[in-house]
């Protein structure tokens, strides 16, 4: 094993192959090793979540290489057979690669059986390893923009079913009515680390036995549950009269989903969060809304307390009869019934949160009202028009309203350079000795094409890579800066994907994610490594 750092509280533990990381894995699984906090597989690596205070990075890895990885994971009790519709647009053209007929593509695929390596990409969608060896095929040269959800496709040695519409570069061979990721579910990917998987031709089944394969793991007709809208309430409420550029719901996120494929999400800046729930005396984990850019008004009905904090932007009242004064963010604010608030754009930081006392009467989705714009998992967007229903405030022992909170004085504007502390790993030494330097001595514009995925950086020249060709796809954290082949990075940020395929050469260290979640478009960054890169040595066994 290799241990690479990613972060100041994450490692990655690169293995040989898949057999070795699936058996890390189930070890890890088995006998958990204290203060581990999420494992995300991937094709040859973990990547490892852990608590600082709990175990050093040191400790952690002279655990995990006294594990034994020779053995192979027991397959999983469950079995999942998926029906489908093998009429894939690339279904001749991956015969002709594998000079057999369509036919044989189709017994093969479906003669063999597949277990669930590991998730990622975007939820629900599984990594399939096993199955006939011959059927390895390469991702598509030109990726497509759109490929339809259930479709049925090879990469490598890897069969996969999309659980969403989504852009692709896998070789369709066919289609599942099968739904991969339903929220009316209990647990909403069909398929879980584990698993074992048989895929099943339409074509050969009696009308009976069709109808009964597709039935059995079919979308629920309405995921009402699940859908995180707001509910209907009598009482007091916040009516949106703008909603700005971008404003949804945000709470400390969705921690412990990776193995169906979710990230946390979650606001971006979790300080700026916890603050304006204490303010109105909530805890400081309900949801707030989280806006960027300026333009939110919220008008009141009924009486309410509320607080604004994040960015620095004006904030300012407007009673029913028409009367206007500026009121301060990092306050308790007391609304009466009629008044209206409104946020200007920001002079520095992007985005604000706004919590009310009591919180806002929205639906969980899997455990947090956080709003993934890239999984598109949780409550949608808020828009001009709707009532935001607010619950009653409940106990909270020693809470109190309007408690002084302490504005950030460093928030990062287009005025002056921002600089970012990275720790730098895992891939750093995929590039060459002078895109390092370049990396932390030049400084990188934020573009106008980012968002709560990710920010695209400028630079005035690329990262050259040392190391050419294809990374297979591994975890990837919040705050991991990325190198496509561009040479222009990006960081990842809240709605960032489980897995990525690029070599990451840092990440924002653990204590300025927040900072990173608020900066604006056009300002300046530089990154500032608080140590050099190396592997984390171990001591050797015996």
């Amino acid at each position: 094993m290799r241990f690479l750092p990613v972060n100041l509280d994450a490692l990655l533990v690169e293995l040989d192959n898949l057999d070795q990381t699936l058996a890390l894995l189930a070890s890890l699984q088995q006998e958990p090793i204290p203060g581990i906090e999420e494992l995300v597989p991937a094709a040859r690596t973990v990547l490892v979540r852990f608590r600082p205070a709990a175990c050093s990075m040191h400790g952690l890895a002279q655990a995990m290489a006294q594990r034994d990885v020779s053995r192979l994971a027991e397959a999983g009790s469950t079995l999942i057979e998926i029906p489908v519709h093998y009429d894939g647009e690339d279904l001749a053209e991956v015969a002709g690669l594998l000079g057999i007929s369509a036919e044989e593509v189709v017994r093969r695929h479906t003669s063999t059986e597949y277990s669930v390596a590991f998730t990622g990409f975007a939820p629900g969608f599984a990594y399939l390893a096993g199955g006939d060896p011959l059927l390895d095929v390469p991702r598509r040269s030109t990726p497509r923009t759109r490929i339809p959800a259930g479709a049925v496709g090879l990469a490598g040695r890897f069969s996969g079913v999309y659980p969403q519409a989504s852009p692709g570069g896998w070789q369709i061979i066919g289609v599942t009515p099968a739904a991969m990721w339903d929220l009316g579910r209990a647990v909403p990917a069909l398929l879980q680390p584990g698993f074992r998987v048989r895929f099943v031709d339409l074509a050969t089944l009696s009308d009976a036995a069709r109808d009964a394969l597709v039935r059995a793991h079919a979308a629920t007709p309405v995921a009402a549950a699940g859908s995180g809208q707001l509910a209907d309430s009598s009482g007091p409420a916040l009516e949106v009269v703008s909603a700005g550029l971008q404003s949804l719901f945000q709470d400390r996120g969705r921690h412990g989903q990776a193995g169906q494929g979710v990230s946390a999400s979650g606001a971006m800046d979790q300080s700026a969060l916890k603050s304006a729930n204490r303010l109105v005396g909530n805890p400081s984990d309900l949801a707030c809304i989280e806006t960027a850019g300026g333009g939110l008004r919220l008008r009141c009905h009924g009486d309410c307390v509320v607080a604004v904090t994040g960015a620095d932007a004006a904030v300012s009242l407007t009673s029913a009869d028409g009367r206007a004064w500026p009121a301060a963010g990092y306050q308790a604010l007391a609304l009466c019934d009629g008044d209206t608030l409104c946020l200007a754009e920001p002079v520095a930081g992007a985005r604000c949160y706004l919590a009310v006392r009591g919180g806002f009467a929205i639906a969980p989705v899997l455990g947090s009202c956080s709003t993934d714009i890239l999984a598109q998992v949780g409550p949608p967007a808020i828009a001009a028009g709707q009532r935001l229903a607010i619950r009653p405030a409940g106990p909270l022992a020693g809470a109190v309203v309007g408690a002084e909170e302490t504005p950030p004085q460093d928030l990062p504007s287009t005025h002056e350079e921002v600089v970012l502390d990275v720790v730098l790993g895992p891939r750093t030494d995929w590039f060459t000795p002078e895109a390092i330097a370049l990396f932390s001595s030049q400084s990188w514009q934020v573009s106008p094409q980012s968002s709560r995925v990710g920010i695209r950086l400028q630079g005035e020249q690329a990262l050259q890579r040392s190391v050419a060709g294809e990374l297979p796809s591994e975890g990837t954290v919040l705050g991991a800066i990325q190198v496509p082949p561009s040479g222009q990075p990006v960081l990842f940020l809240a709605d960032h994907p489980l897995t990525g395929g690029y070599p990451v050469i840092a990440a924002v260290a653990s204590h300025h994610l927040d900072r990173a979640g608020q900066l604006p478009v056009n300002a300046r960054v530089r990154f500032r490594p608080i140590g050099d890169f190396e592997p984390v040595a171990v001591m050797p066994q015996g």
